[in-house]
């Protein structure tokens, strides 16, 4: 009898599986394998939120197994060590693993390969699992990757996006230990408002954004009240949807709206090519401008806890503390107005994101923040977003303020991204603070640093 390993890391699923299909496709017996790492936990990375769908996703997996007469093998400690034992009691002659594109997953990698060094089990790693189109496939001449999303964007989109593979209907597991699976309720510390994950739960959402949503993204995919966006990426990021998956749905739909939402699809494999080739960037400056960052705990803890007295901002940060998640155009503004226009490292902003973002990527996360702060591959790096106007723009009548500052609920249109401009007796009324900083102030602070 063989035996292969499939070691589950942020490809959660049964559907479109690389690894999966090749480990069942070569032997008699698998064994679907899911270590919860000390070295993740050992991070950080390991957040309640973030702890609390995986542990939805790790459920759901285990029941699509034993609906094909299998099951998931879960294990906790060193990874490799934990891999190498399964071996040893298996007998097991390849282990199958998604690549990544960290620092971290990169490590993983390399001591697999030397754990492995000595038995007889071999190591294959599958690229496009993670993402829809592998980190290096499309190269700039003479270079290792793409600083620039336009021409990237071009290059992927005449690249195409692999076939995909349908799930397994039959799985059969070799006989080998498991511990249970840890269940959501277990873990503490989670937000109230964090959605559920699971693969039959990203199907789901996957099929109604296809057959409604998408059509209105092009238009919609900024307007924060009404929230028309996917919601998908905490299925992207566990690997509970393939990218390929909902790219080939989106591709079918073929509307404007799904062309602009594949668009964004592209903006995900963009960064995890640029953190591949650069993985220092996940906490260095890609383009360093000599920055002297402030550090004002004060302000920062009102930016933490939606204090700012700017309720753009303030409402997109009680939305990520309630839900674990924030609308797009709320993380732009949001992390302007931390690095320009208070001026402080993006790295804090960054961290903070990962302590509650269900979605929180590496890749995905820290590029997305050193675009925000100009250290990144914006090639506009001194852009600061008013929140003021932002807000007046995408929140027009104050839907999305007054969803999340109650205390401004009774505030009127003309004044609700403004409540300092109240009349004198009405603002007495309201508990809500004055802005942190005067942004004509603060803008003239961040142009004289940049040199801009």
């Amino acid at each position: 009898m063989t035996v292969s390993i499939v070691l589950f890391t942020s490809d959660l699923r049964l559907h479109d599986n690389p690894a999966l299909r090749a480990a069942l496709n070569e032997a008699d017996r698998i064994v679907p394998l899911f270590v919860y790492d000390d070295g993740l936990r050992a991070t950080g990375f390991a957040v309640p939120n973030r702890r609390a769908f995986l542990a939805d996703c790790l459920e759901d997996l285990d029941s699509g197994l034993r609906k094909r007469g299998g099951h998931l093998v879960v294990r906790s400690g060193d990874v490799v060590d934990e891999v190498r034992r399964v071996v040893k009691e298996t007998g097991a002659e390849r282990l199958h693993v998604a690549a990544g594109v960290s620092r971290f997953a990169a490590r993983r990698e390399e001591r697999l390969r030397a754990a492995l060094d000595d038995t007889d089990c071999e190591l294959a790693v599958h690229d496009a699992v993670v993402t829809a189109v592998a980190p290096g496939e499309v190269l700039p001449a003479g270079k290792d990757h793409y600083a620039v999303f336009t021409p990237y964007y071009r290059r992927w989109a005449a690249e195409g996006v692999r076939d995909l593979l349908t799930a397994p209907r039959k799985v059969r597991v070799a006989d080998v230990k498991s511990e249970p699976v840890l269940k959501r309720a277990e873990i503490t510390g989670v937000s109230p408002g964090l959605d559920a994950g699971g693969e039959s739960v990203g199907r789901r959402r996957l099929r109604a954004w296809l057959n409604g949503g998408v059509e209105g993204y092009e238009d919609g995919q900024d307007d924060v009240a009404g929230d028309a966006t996917s919601r998908l990426s905490p299925h992207l990021h566990f690997g509970t949807l393939s990218a390929a998956e909902v790219i080939h749905g989106a591709n079918r739909e073929g509307s404007p709206g799904a062309q602009a939402f594949v668009r964004q699809l592209a903006w995900r494999d963009f960064h995890h090519q640029v953190l591949a080739a650069r993985p220092d960037a996940a906490a260095h400056d890609y383009r360093s401008h000599g920055d002297r960052w402030r550090t004002n705990e004060k302000e920062i803890t009102a930016w933490t806890e939606g204090r700012t007295g700017y309720p753009f901002v303030d409402a997109a940060m009680r939305q990520l503390r309630h839900e674990g998640w924030m609308h797009n155009r709320g993380r732009l503004v949001v992390a302007s107005f931390l690095t320009k226009t208070l001026y402080v490292d993006w790295r804090v902003g960054a961290r903070h994101f990962l302590s509650l973002l269900v979605d929180g990527d590496v890749a995905n996360n820290q590029m997305n923040w050193q675009w925000a702060a100009g250290t990144g591959t914006d090639t506009r790096p001194n852009r600061v977003l008013n929140p003021v106007v932002q807000g007046k723009r995408f929140d027009r009548y104050g839907r999305y303020v007054r969803r999340w500052l109650p205390e401004l609920a009774d505030v009127p249109d003309r004044y609700v991204h403004e409540p300092w401009k109240l009349p004198d007796d009405d603002r007495a009324d309201v508990d809500y603070p004055e802005p942190v900083v005067e942004l004509a102030e603060a803008r003239a602070r961040f142009e004289q640093a940049r040199g801009a």
